[in-house]
């Protein structure tokens, strides 16, 4: 059998459950639900006056986040890989949902710094995830 018959036989072989789309999707949604949650434990927090030193979950919730915010990356490459979105280079909704994670990254530091800006911060979280929702949603249009 000829190198290239064995590669047409390996690519016509089903992906495996963890290389698949839908197990991106889950990822990401995942690591979604799990940055947005402890972000907002973070900023409910700081609103009602708490810090650092008096959180007794600050261990949990920052490794929450950081852990969520790595499966929205996973995940978000993941789907864009088995799409074939980055032969290409990167298209635009993409770096703008890029910029939506680095900004929600960032904020995660703010409520203990700066209280005053809990609430706010609270309440952009959700409408930044409806804008990458969006963006990944209509993208093609």
């Amino acid at each position: 059998m000829t190198l290239f018959a064995l590669l047409q036989d390996a690519a016509a072989a089903p992906l495996p459950f963890f290389r698949t789309l839908p197990f991106y999707k889950n990822i990401h949604l995942l690591g979604m639900f799990l940055a947005m949650t402890s972000l907002g434990g973070i900023a409910i927090h700081a609103a009602n006056g708490g810090t650092k030193a008096t959180s007794s979950t600050r261990m949990l919730t920052a490794s929450v986040f950081g852990l969520g915010m790595l499966l929205v990356l996973a995940g978000g490459f993941g789907q864009a890989a088995r799409l074939g979105i980055l032969a290409n280079g990167f298209p635009g909704w993409m770096i703008a949902k890029m910029a939506i994670w680095v900004i929600v990254g960032v904020l995660a530091v703010l409520p203990y710094r700066f209280p005053s800006l809990a609430k706010p911060i609270y309440l952009l979280v959700p409408l930044l995830g409806g804008c990458a929702a969006y963006l990944a949603i209509w993208h093609g249009l």
